[in-house]
């Protein structure tokens, strides 16, 4: 598994859904409902990583080669930022609508 093609991957999915969470802030009135798409985002994070290493055949808890890691921890370690800056980028998304 190339873990850049993954993240890559990752990352293009990923902006799609805060696109989709986006759209949706416009049916939601309710600042709170409207802070709780950030745990929906977060979800959708780790769903499409199982979704991309089914995809791949990489079994997550599988140990990544040459590390005492498993693979699930070293694309987090690696996907994390993207996940971070999409986040920050919903959140301001989120607030400004307020």
């Amino acid at each position: 598994m190339n873990i850049n093609i993954f993240r890559a991957e990752l990352e293009t999915r990923l902006m799609i859904e805060k696109e989709y969470i986006i759209q949706e802030l416009s049916s939601i009135e309710d600042y709170q409902e409207k802070l709780e798409l950030l745990g929906k985002f977060n979800e959708k994070y780790k769903e499409l990583i199982r979704r991309i290493a089914n995809e791949e055949g990489v079994d997550l808890n599988a140990s990544y080669p040459a590390e005492n890691l498993s693979y699930n921890q070293i694309i987090l370690g690696k996907t994390m930022s993207i996940y971070d800056r999409l986040a920050d980028e919903l959140y301001e998304e989120i607030t400004s609508t307020n």
